[in-house]
Formats: structure tokens, C-alpha cells, sequence
């Protein structure tokens, strides 16, 4: 049965903890995965800008041994024509083994994957969430806090439109002893849907503030995100808050010692270069990262479908 990654609940906890554990096999012995998708091809549909994210899909599916087909720029393609997306979906499926896919509309994913005859991974759809770069934050935590519970995990930002926050959430709400702060204007809190069917639903201790300084010296993590100003209808509104929160090495300093500072990236100046020396910068760190869950991810579902082999550690 064709398996796709379109949310992270679509993995079960332990599924994720046994791809953190081959993402990790693959950064202690890159050799032995070098030719393991020889002959398997990787289609990356791109309807909406990314650098970090296309690339690491492309780079993972490289340093597995396997080929990429890449659509970056939907003008090109048959989506300028009104192609719909399942039409391109069942298209695709005919010149490659698995899609990686971003489109700026909520469920565009999912409306691919049903279409489609391949696996479909979701490389973020719009406001939505993205899967995979949850994927390389818990590798990031796991490897810089030697654990994903017993920790509190600070979001601070845009934590509306920010997919990564709400899908960082839905993950971290199955490990034991997690508490969250979330740190954002009014305007920018975190939805009610988030709120409400995850954070509620699943009795996570749970604070709200719009004080980043008051919060740093509670945080093991501190996840920091940019104000999309894609995401506004309103550019006053993207004016007035896009500076909400700016971390300089003077509020770092409020910091533990251990605390890590985490962002998906882009940044514009929601964090200042000062920081990135200071050994608690995990956020270069969380791009490598994301490769090599994207690599464990692309192997999981090859051989799900019994694309190749399966993989053991």
C-alpha cells in the first residue's frame, strides 16, 4: 500500500525515533548508504520559493546514490496552464519513484498524494504545517540535549502563520514532561486549532507571554521565528510587527548556559549575526540536520513501498 508523509502524525512516535536513529547511522557511516537508492529518482515540485528545503531534498537524494528531477518555478510548468495539482500529481508519479512537494495552499499535499501512485512528502504547504523540518529540529534537540522529553521548548515569534511551530508542537506533544512557552504579540498568537486539539487535548503544560525576556531563563530551547511577510493581507500589519522580537547577545545573556537557540530559517533580523558564534547557535546546524532526516525519511518510504530494501540500524 502506497504510504505518503503529508503531516507528522502521519509517523508514529516510535517511526520517528527510528528515523532519528538512522539519521544519525548515516552521519557515523555515510558509505554505507551511498549507493542505496542507485537507480530510484526523486521529483521535487516546487510552487513556492525555498532555497534550504529543495536543496537538502535533492542533496539527500544525491548522497543516497539516486537521481532528482526538479520543478522550481511553477510559471514553467503545466500549473501555469491550469494544470491541477492531482493531474501534475499522477503525471509525475509516471517519470519518478517519490515526490517531495511545497505549494502555498493548505492540503495541496494531501490532494497530490491521493492522486498520486508514488509516496508524497510534503515539503510544506502554506500555513499548514511541514513535516520535515520538524524532522531536523527533533534531530537537532536529540543531538544537542541528549533527549526529546523533559525539556521546555520556547516559540517565539510568528506563531500563527508559522507551520513549523505548529507542526514542532504536534510532535513534541508525544514525549513525556515537555512544558511550552509561546512568546509572540497578540496578533501573532498561536491558533486556537493548535491550541485546543494538541496542546489542550493532550494536557501539555503550557505558557503564554508576549515577554521574551522574562521567558529566556526558563528555555532549554529557544525556536525563534521570522514574521512572513508572505502570510499578511495587511502590509501595515507586517510593518508594525515584523521587529517584535530581535535576539541581541545582551538578551542572550539572560540564557541558560545549555539553553540552544533553533530557527527554520530564512532569518532577516529576528536573531543578529553576533549570535551566530556563540556555541548555543544550533540553527546551521538544524540545515545539516534536515538533510539527513529527509535521507532517512526518502529510505523509510522507498521501502514502505518496496521501492528498495528495508533499512536496519
Amino acid at each position: 500500500m502506497k504510504r505518503s508523509v503529508i503531516d507528522i502524525t502521519d509517523l508514529t512516535k516510535e517511526e520517528i525515533d527510528a528515523l532519528t536513529n538512522v539519521a544519525e547511522d548515516i552521519i557515523s557511516n555515510p558509505g554505507k548508504y551511498a549507493h542505496i537508492c542507485a537507480g530510484k529518482k526523486l521529483a521535487t515540485l516546487f510552487f513556492e520559493p525555498s532555497t534550504r528545503t529543495r536543496m537538502s531534498f535533492e542533496a539527500a537524494m544525491y548522497e543516497l546514490g539516486g537521481n532528482v528531477l526538479s520543478m522550481t518555478d511553477a510559471a514553467t510548468s503545466s500549473a501555469s496552464k491550469g494544470e491541477s495539482v492531482s493531474d501534475t500529481a499522477k503525471v509525475i508519479s509516471c517519470y519518478a519513484d517519490i515526490i517531495a512537494m511545497r505549494h502555498s495552499k493548505e492540503g495541496a499535499a494531501l490532494v497530490a498524494a491521493n492522486a498520486a501512485s508514488i509516496p508524497v512528502i510534503n515539503a510544506g504547504d502554506g500555513g499548514h504545517c511541514h513535516p520535515t523540518q520538524t524532522l531536523a529540529d527533533l534531530l537537532t534537540i536529540k543531538r544537542e540535549k541528549g533527549r526529546l522529553g523533559d525539556l521546555t521548548v520556547g516559540l517565539c515569534g510568528d506563531l500563527k502563520f508559522g507551520r513549523t511551530v505548529h507542526s514542532l508542537i504536534q510532535a513534541l506533544s508525544r514525549y513525556e514532561n515537555i512544558q511550552i512557552v509561546l512568546i509572540s504579540p497578540d496578533e501573532l498568537r498561536l491558533p486556537d486549532y493548535v491550541y485546543n486539539d494538541v496542546i489542550i487535548k493532550n494536557n501539555m503544560k503550557c505558557t503564554q507571554t508576549s515577554d521574551l525576556l522574562w521567558a529566556l531563563p526558563k528555555l532549554d530551547v529557544l525556536y525563534m521565528t521570522r514574521v512572513q511577510k508572505e502570510r499578511f493581507f495587511n502590509e501595515e500589519d507586517y510593518l508594525r510587527l515584523k521587529d517584535s522580537y530581535i535576539l541581541t547577545p545582551e538578551k542572550l545573556a539572560r540564557a541558560k548556559k545549555d539553553t540552544i537557540v533553533m530557527h527554520p530559517l530564512p532569518r532577516v533580523n529576528e536573531i543578529s549575526v553576533a549570535i551566530d558564534d556563540d556555541p548555543r547557535a544550533c540553527y546551521f546546524k538544524q540545515v545539516l540536520n534536515g538533510k539527513y532526516m529527509r535521507m532517512a525519511l526518502i529510505l523509510k518510504l522507498l521501502a514502505d513501498n518496496k521501492a528498495i530494501d528495508e533499512v536496519t540500524v
